[in-house]
């Protein structure tokens, strides 16, 4: 029901009730986020292995990711094409930023990180299966979540961006609504194909490529194997952006930074400074910033019309 969605947004709220301004604790509260994800993750994978046809389950769970990627990308692809040839955002190859805080490669490597910390979570369910040894793990991970929403509250809360400066940026503003309207028809596109009711197809499809947070988000509320599959589909996102962004960014600006999805503020922003320039900074920031600011309520609420 809506008082569980409610429920499950209120540490959420909380933490952005919170704004913290010294870097020193701010730092702190970045590395907690950062432990948790890898924790819940790792819970994740534990989940998977508990499954009684491991084998069947991980088979499944890679074709729904499939299935996912392989209709969401032309899609994103396509919307984000006709928003370049129509916006006038062109990256500025003069002003490249030389020393960015993270390389492509280091950042690709930090992804795949993410995935081992499930594929360890699989594996050591399965020793303790082995072992017969129990543990309950959708309790735990649903604490460790509650502590990730307060935690991302407050991250994005002291994230310094006003709401002055995101709406006065069109550019980020125009992209982050074509991945959102984009995206969510193609999960409602992908849902007959995975079984799963509109609304919940469009549920995976909210991430926008924050896959820590849709696979933890949708596998508290439909099992693993979607959040493994909602998962990988974001972390592919991800994964092909580190690709695209130095091929497309100075032709097609709005695409190279839209693509990224909500990573574009983080992870994939240091590509972007180096290849379009620092006039490509705050417009990925303001599309990455809303991405995010709207994956958490927009996973819920559309997995909360299955209980109405």
């Amino acid at each position: 029901m809506l008082s569980g969605l409610i429920f499950i947004l209120l540490p959420l709220i909380l933490g952005y009730l919170v704004r913290i301004e010294q870097p020193a604790r701010l730092a702190v509260v970045n590395q907690l986020v950062n432990a948790s994800i890898y924790v819940i993750l790792f819970l994740m994978g534990m989940g998977l292995a508990g499954l009684e046809q491991l084998g069947a389950g991980m088979a499944a769970m890679s074709g729904q990711a499939v299935i996912l990627f392989a209709i969401i990308t032309p899609l994103n692809l396509l919307a984000l094409w006709a928003l370049s040839r129509r916006s006038a955002l062109r990256a500025d190859a003069s002003r490249v930023v030389e020393g960015a805080p993270m390389t492509r490669w280091e950042a690709l490597s930090g992804s795949l990180t993410l995935a081992a910390a499930v594929a360890l979570g699989v594996a050591t369910g399965v020793v303790l299966g082995l072992m017969e040894i129990s543990l309950d793990t959708d309790t735990l991970a649903e604490w460790a979540l509650y502590a990730l929403l307060a935690l991302i509250g407050c991250q994005l809360r002291s994230s310094g961006m006003s709401l002055r400066q995101i709406l006065l940026n069109r550019h980020g503003l125009f992209i982050a609504l074509t991945v959102m309207a984009s995206s969510l028809l193609g999960g409602l596109l992908a849902a007959p194909l995975l079984a799963l009711d509109w609304n919940q197809g469009m549920a995976m499809s909210a991430g926008f490529g924050w896959y820590s947070l849709s696979g933890i988000l949708i596998g508290d509320q439909l099992g693993p194997i979607l959040g493994g599959a909602a998962f990988f589909n974001d972390l592919s996102r991800e994964l092909l952006a580190f690709l695209l962004i130095p091929l497309t960014i100075q032709r097609f600006t709005p695409l190279a930074i839209g693509f990224g999805g909500a990573t574009s503020m983080d992870f994939t922003l240091p590509v972007i400074q180096q290849t379009g320039g620092v006039a490509c900074v705050p417009v990925a920031v303001v599309s990455g910033f809303l991405l995010s600011l709207a994956s958490p309520p927009m996973i819920l609420f559309l997995l909360s019309l299955s209980h109405v």
